[in-house]
């Protein structure tokens, strides 16, 4: 295989991903700029960005390995998604937005105060840390096997190179990046696809090289209970996962919350079943992968059907959505410790210029402990394994309590500690002392049900207690009057500057949308021209690209950054 052009694509893409991030240095102002975009994001840029922060080269090797043993139960599980990005749209957005909170910490001190916010915040961020480190593995496994180089080195210099521009320029860069990713990815498995049904034999050669039950809905492992359990534990996480908040914060009101969720959720119905049948296809060429060499699947059928330039342009795909899902959460993560921990705990007094700093101090903090999680994974049982157990382990005990209490007049502090240290412990113990101490462990199924499902049952057992009895928490009550003080100070706040600079901020970032989808498409027209199949579909796919950069340019021209002049 000729690697030199399938390099020389991931090294051009990753410069032009840097230099969008150099773009934004001088963007971030003050922290509500850096990490919320000035609350005024247009919907479809974070509803994309939503989509893609979920995304990941893990959704390639985690799914794809299901869908290469199991068949079609790999989209089902994704469709879960989808479902609890509805409901999060319906009800869990819109509130998200109400509370007027910058992160998901902050609602968390001023609605449950300072010690669940403190013990939330080193758990999410041991679990974020973790969670976002292990899925760098799987696509700087994937570059170092299809180029011939070094793993270790291979996951260090990309995780360096994830975490300069999310350092450098903040969530616009992010937000940028995270659109470029999905174009690109959406590129490569586009022209991926016919390509694996035509060296299959199409439909037909498929369908007769898979087993009887290929298409079931559920397969193996994956059980109705499973399923069942998924979609509560993603309303959890889409609805209240930190990273996720992000995206309903950062527009301007609660409907473009609400569109936000949408988007994603539409994007999730369509995209499992595009993604998901290159390794099924895999399957009918070659059934003999067993164990973690099932995690090769999308790789094999990438290097068998690709020629050299569209190999790189999927690599390069597979690793952006892999850097979208780890930079959105170093965002947040930097965005908790330097808002919560470092403004609200060390220095309230700091300067935006010395909070920026220490945002950027931050991010690559947390990013170079990523990649020593990265570095770990192998030894963990690979990428499934990690992924869905510490889903399981964390999702319920830490998701569940502050989205109740987006509701909920009556959780208290106490209540709310001990249910997610209570869901903890049961998880922990289920996952690592059963099997050890009682030769016993759960199904993947009952593993999630579980997880999620203990920390719901408290919780509801103890609202009714609580409604029982006609109690309302304190922490309600102090919150209602801290959230209209906010309102007061966010009003006294507001300049027609600083509003007139987060305009031109966001007209800046449509802007730079539109050059890096004009990039790309022309970078598609040259792959075109080298491409010894598939040139036909590659140069379509460019035309669709260059047309698309249309969308963020002419939203961008209805963005006015002069000050608006009042008439006495």
């Amino acid at each position: 295989m000729n690697t030199t052009v399938d390099t020389i694509v991931i090294v051009v893409f990753s410069a032009f991903v840097l230099a969008i991030g150099l773009l934004f240095a001088r963007t971030g102002r003050n922290l509500k700029s850096f990490f919320a975009g000035g609350e005024a994001v247009p919907w479809f840029i974070g509803g994309l960005s939503l989509f893609m922060s979920f995304f990941s080269a893990g959704t390639f090797v985690a799914w794809g390995s299901i869908a290469y043993k199991h068949g079609w139960v790999a989209i089902t599980i994704q469709w879960t998604m989808c479902i609890g990005a509805l409901v999060t749209g319906l009800y869990l957005a819109p509130r998200w937005k109400r509370t007027g909170a910058l992160t998901a910490a902050e609602f968390i001190r001023e609605r449950l105060g300072l010690p669940v916010q403190k013990t939330y915040i080193f758990i999410f961020t041991l679990v974020s840390v973790f969670i976002k480190g292990s899925v760098l593995y799987p696509v700087a496994r994937l570059v170092s096997a299809s180029l011939d180089l070094p793993l270790v080195p291979c996951t260090i210099g990309l995780g360096l190179f994830m975490i300069a521009y999310t350092a450098v320029g903040g969530l616009w860069a992010v937000m940028v990046t995270d659109i470029l990713q999905f174009v690109v990815l959406c590129a490569a498995v586009f022209i991926l696809l016919p390509l694996s049904f035509d060296r299959v034999g199409g439909w037909k050669g498929f369908t007769q090289n898979v087993p009887d039950d290929f298409f079931n809905l559920l397969n193996g492992e994956y059980t109705f209970g499973f399923v069942l359990a998924f979609i509560i534990y993603h309303i959890c996480y889409i609805g209240g996962n930190w990273t996720m908040v992000q995206r309903y914060t950062s527009v301007d009101s609660e409907k473009s919350a609400k569109k936000v969720a949408y988007l994603f959720a539409g994007l999730y119905l369509i995209s499992p079943v595009i993604w998901m049948f290159p390794p099924m296809i895999y399957k009918a060429i070659n059934p003999a992968l067993t164990g973690l060499d099932t995690e090769n699947a999308y790789l094999m059928i990438c290097k068998l059907v690709l020629p050299p330039g569209l190999l790189g342009l999927m690599l390069t795909g597979m690793y952006f959505s892999t850097s979208a899902s780890a930079n959105t959460a170093l965002n947040v993560v930097s965005a908790v410790f330097t808002n919560d921990i470092y403004k609200g705990m060390i220095n309230p007094a700091a300067s935006d210029k010395q909070l920026i700093t220490v945002a950027r101090t931050s991010s690559w903090f947390f990013g170079l402990g990523m990649i020593g999680i990265a570095l770990m994974v192998p030894a963990a049982g690979g990428i499934v394994e990690v992924v869905l157990s510490i889903s399981a382990i964390s999702g319920g005990p830490l998701l569940a309590p502050p989205l109740w209490a987006l509701f909920s007049k009556r959780l208290n502090s106490k209540v709310t500690l001990w249910v997610t240290c209570t869901g903890l412990a049961v998880n922990l113990f289920f996952k690592v002392l059963a099997p050890l101490l009682l030769d016993f462990k759960l199904s993947r199924g009952m593993e999630t049900i579980v997880g999620v499902g203990l920390p719901l049952l408290l919780l509801l057992a103890y609202e009714l207690w609580a409604r029982s009895k006609g109690t309302i928490a304190e922490e309600y009550q102090a919150y209602l009057i801290s959230r209209e003080q906010k309102r007061i100070d966010n009003l006294i706040e507001a300049s027609v500057e600083e509003a007139t600079e987060i305009r031109r901020q966001n007209r800046f970032g449509l802007r730079v949308i539109a050059a890096a989808l004009l990039f790309t498409a022309v970078m598609l027209y040259i792959l075109s021209t080298f491409a010894t199949s598939g040139a036909m579909v590659t140069a379509m796919i460019a035309t669709v690209v260059l047309i698309a950069t249309l969308i963020p340019y002419h939203a961008s021209r209805k963005i006015k950054v002069e000050p608006e002049v009042i008439n006495a």
